[in-house]
């Protein structure tokens, strides 16, 4: 397979330094790690929001530092956790006095080492809270995890904490708000074809030209089933009926997330789309936003997710707060 790269081993490293080149007044990387900060972190007054996770989702999670999201992202390898001495320098980074809340996808790794990083900070002084996102209702243990998986929902989860920040809210404040996000918001994806990691250099699995994996993670873990390739309204219905049968919808309104997973064209994208809000006026759910896009990819993976976020007047408020990063705007 094909890939822009010098060499394999180096792709992370060389990835950060092209980031931070290409927004040298808003991001900083911390010397001698993958940390990856806002160029003013610490900010005075403020809960200091970390997340992170492996590499090969760009833009999460770099791409979601700035005001009103994210205080720094920790790096791994492509598809691998950071390690906790790398959490624990971004934690020290944003550290402002206030404390700091890490959001931790339900993987096995990251949720072992973010947590081991919390009890080293904590060792250090620094008051530290985490939150586990399990949004993706596709499979209840997968490959990864210990229950259901963190996927694209998670950017929901970073907005609104990071949004509930910035109002000078305290550390068990932010993360009440995040716990309510998670609870609210649910997600699930699809795959058309698989991802090449570059230390590989040939797909993770193979899909057949009129096949999908219906519920694959972000990672390429299995999903529900393997079938025959659907049209784009047959797929969407089936995730969409998938996420409202886990959680009530009815009568409330709704933000909603279509995520590209990395090689499905936009168009394509906004046909899930179309198809999503006809769906969700059927059943008298109000859509109040959408973001259509990628998000929260998984290298060279054609594919997508839909997530829903059921909104109450507290997430809606913080959800449209204004928000300045690379990758996500209101």
């Amino acid at each position: 397979m094909k890939k822009v790269i010098n060499d394999a081993n180096h792709v992370v490293h060389e990835m950060l330094d092209g980031l931070v080149a290409a927004y040298p007044t808003f991001l900083k990387r911390l010397p001698d790690t993958t940390v990856i900060t806002r160029s003013d972190a610490p900010i005075q007054g403020k809960v200091g929001i970390v997340s992170g996770g492996g590499s090969g989702h760009e833009p999460a999670h770099a791409g979601y530092i700035g005001r009103g999201m994210l205080d720094a992202a920790v790096v791994g390898e492509v598809f691998t956790s950071p390690t906790p001495d790398q959490i624990l320098e971004a934690i020290k980074a944003v550290d402002s006095g206030k404390g700091v809340l890490l959001i931790i996808k339900n993987y096995t790794g990251d949720v072992m080492n973010f947590e081991m990083a919390q009890e080293m900070a904590e060792m250090e002084g620094i008051k530290v809270e985490g939150v586990i996102v399990n949004d993706d209702v596709a499979v209840e243990d997968s490959t990864f995890t210990v229950g259901r998986r963190g996927i694209a929902g998670t950017l929901f989860v970073h907005k609104i904490a990071g949004a509930k920040a910035d109002t000078g809210a305290s550390l068990e404040e932010v993360k009440a708000a995040a716990e309510k996000t998670i609870a609210n918001v649910r997600s699930m994806g699809v795959a058309l074809s698989s991802c090449t990691l570059p230390a590989a250099g040939k797909p993770s699995f193979t899909l057949a030209d009129n096949e999908m994996e219906i519920g694959i993670g972000i990672h390429g873990e299995p999903g529900i089933e393997r079938v025959p390739l659907e049209e784009a309204d047959k797929i969407t219905t089936i995730l969409v009926n998938k996420i409202l049968a886990d959680i009530d919808y009815n009568q409330n309104e709704v933000a909603v997330m279509i995520n590209g997973l990395g090689s499905t064209p936009e168009m394509e994208l906004h046909i899930v789309n179309r198809k999503v809000s006809e769906i969700l006026q059927k059943k008298g759910i109000t859509l109040y936003k959408t973001w259509v896009g990628e998000y929260m990819t998984s290298l060279d993976m054609a594919g997508f997710s839909v997530s829903l976020l059921k909104l109450d007047s507290e997430i809606k408020s913080l959800l449209v707060e204004d928000v300045k990063t690379i990758a996500f705007q209101v």
